[in-house]
């Protein structure tokens, strides 16, 4: 299970109308990087892949490749829009340490 926001709803729907092309859904994919070792990373795509989870919050449809899965499975999203800080934060209670920037984490 992943967990939006309300904020976090209302920031990918505005970018979901926002977009020039169809989308299909927001991608949450985690890759490595970052000072801990792994990054998230999200996407609207044009389209789901045969395997993907997919998931539907709100109206907004998350898609989550099977490796991604299992690092994120009970993340909360949410968006924050602050004097200093503007974008997506990630909650994670699989995640073993964690960036102070809060874009990377390790399992």
């Amino acid at each position: 299970m992943i967990n939006l926001t309300p904020a976090a709803v209302k920031a990918v729907q505005r970018f979901i109308r926002g977009s020039e092309t169809p989308v299909a859904g927001l991608r949450l994919v985690v890759s490595g990087g970052g000072c801990s070792g792994l990054q998230y990373g999200m996407k609207l795509e044009a389209e789901k892949a045969e395997d993907d989870w997919e998931l539907e919050i709100e109206g907004v449809k998350l898609l989550v490749d099977p490796m991604t899965m299992p690092m994120i499975d009970n993340v909360t999203v949410d968006f924050v829009d602050t004097l200093t800080h503007t974008g997506f934060k990630f909650d994670n209670p699989n995640a073993t340490a964690k960036c102070a920037c809060g874009s990377s984490f390790s399992v």
